[in-house]
């Protein structure tokens, strides 16, 4: 397993990179909200984003996933780093650039969480694809994250 920090480190001194993060407070348990994270086949019920889902295997580290968009793209991915109750990290390889997505709970003090959604395109062809990408990709995270949390919270 290679943390998202190390796996950007590698990237940052000869290449590109374009950037985006967005997190919200809640006081939804963080326990409720990694069940829905942990529970990939159940994504699109939640997440508007996402019509269907495949999942190649179990929500640990090394397994991919291809995800139906709305509109019939599809995009591949896989699990890269996961940290059980606190964070996991996908990755899409774009071939010239990648696509990192890391999704984080923190504790935000009196009893809340932050929910944090950050992507990097990294890679030698990030600077000129990140900002004619990113922002599509990103466009969504305050629905996403809103829809997590109303799903988690019904979970109790």
């Amino acid at each position: 397993m290679i943390s998202l920090e190390k796996f950007v480190s590698e990237y940052r001194g000869a290449s590109g990179m374009w950037e985006y993060e967005y997190s919200a407070e809640t006081a939804v348990a963080s326990e409720a909200l990694w069940r829905c994270w942990s529970d990939m086949e159940a994504w699109p019920e939640w997440n508007d984003g996402l019509d269907e889902i495949e999942i190649d295997g179990p929500f640990e580290v090394g397994t991919a996933f291809t995800m139906t968009l709305p509109g019939g793209d599809t995009v591949r991915l896989r699990l890269v780093e996961i940290e059980p109750g606190e964070l996991f990290t996908d990755e899409m390889d774009g071939g010239d650039f990648t696509v990192v997505t890391e999704h984080r709970l923190e504790s935000a003090g009196d009893g809340l969480t932050r929910v944090v959604y950050r992507t990097e395109i990294i890679g030698d062809a990030a600077d000129a694809v990140g900002p004619e990408i990113g922002p599509d990709i990103t466009a969504d995270f305050p629905d996403v994250v809103a829809a997590l949390i109303k799903t988690a919270q019904a979970l109790g």
